[in-house]
């Protein structure tokens, strides 16, 4: 009998579901205390008990994978950002990494568009004011005053890029890589440098995945480049933004405002300054909130666990109706 180690915390609370079909394919379960994500410490008590394992954004570094040898097989994380796991390694010892591509882009991208529509229309002043008793008409402008810049234009960062030429917003672009001109010239986006998408932008959208390359790309010398006016949205993964610098820019007015989903250290810190800035949206790491597209995610994070403990799937669809009960 092989085990398995699940820890992925939107899973864990339907493990009434999904146990039983991990135990129908003789796996054990290994069910151990997660809040947002293990660090190398507590996987590492587990080290040696399990062939493979359902995560979260688990910190899999090459000293936990090696610790995990030999039985480790396969990493099947829930979602698509496997930048928390030592992939040169796991390559290098043979064991398998799976996620699911393009899992979360129409939530996120709808989170994006959520967050400059607050912002541009004033919503969530607007409600404190008249909550706290006064008739205060707070000035608001249209998107389609606005430019935005993407940073990351990759399936999130079209998504959201499709959503904002609905509102006629000027579509700015910047990536490593060459985008298809096809989508380009479709919706009216201009690729340009980051100095540049910065010093244009009246929203800033960071979208792009967590590597060497993009870890700070938000920092003290960036964020002196921005309009002051500008909002700086960021979904993706929280290290892409240095959030000391973030917070000086905010303090001193460099920055109109700033919508985060993500944050270099979550939870975020209760003694974190962000909490206490009213002109800062804050979220727990949720926009990729959607049930049908959980779903689609749980079932694929079992299949790829499955596929790399060399467990045939032929079956999985039948398993897969069985329990699609996930919208009771």
């Amino acid at each position: 009998m092989q085990t398995v180690l699940v820890s992925a915390p939107y899973m864990l609370p339907k493990m009434d579901r999904f146990r039983p079909v991990l135990e129908s394919y003789d796996l054990d379960v290994i069910i151990p205390e997660v809040r947002e994500r293990m660090e190398e410490g507590q996987i590492l008590e587990y080290a040696g008990q399990f062939d493979g394992t359902i995560c979260g954004d688990d910190r899999y570094s090459r000293r936990v994978i090696e610790a995990c040898l030999p039985r480790l097989k396969v990493i099947s994380k829930w979602g698509t950002g496997i930048d928390s796991i030592d992939q040169q390694a796991a390559a290098e010892f043979g064991v398998m990494v799976g996620n699911t591509t393009n899992a979360f882009t129409v939530p996120v991208s709808e989170s994006v568009l959520g967050y400059m529509l607050a912002f541009v229309r004033q919503i969530p002043w607007l409600d404190d004011e008249m909550k706290t008793g006064h008739w205060e008409k707070i000035n608001g402008k249209t998107l389609s005053e606005c430019t935005l810049g993407v940073i990351g234009v990759g399936n999130v960062g079209k998504a959201v890029l499709r959503r904002a030429r609905a509102f006629g917003m000027n579509l700015l672009g910047n990536d490593v890589v060459e985008i298809a001109p096809d989508f380009l010239l479709e919706h009216g986006v201009e690729m340009t440098s980051l100095e540049d998408l910065l010093e244009r932008s009246d929203f800033i959208s960071v979208n792009c995945t967590l590597n060497p390359t993009s870890h700070h790309l938000i920092n003290e010398d960036t964020l002196k480049l921005c309009n002051p006016n500008a909002v700086l949205i960021n979904t993706a993964r929280g290290p892409i933004v240095k959030e000391t610098a973030l917070v000086a820019a905010l303090e001193e007015g460099r920055l109109r405002g700033a919508a985060l989903d993500v944050f270099e250290f979550e939870p975020l810190p209760p003694d974190s300054p962000l909490l206490k800035m009213d002109q800062v949206l804050l979220a727990p790491h949720n926009s990729n909130s959607s049930p049908y597209f959980w779903e689609r995610v749980q079932w694929n994070t079992i299949r790829n666990l499955l596929i790399g403990l060399g467990i045939s799937i032929d079956e999985l669809s039948e398993r897969q109706k069985d329990h699609a009960d996930w919208q009771g």
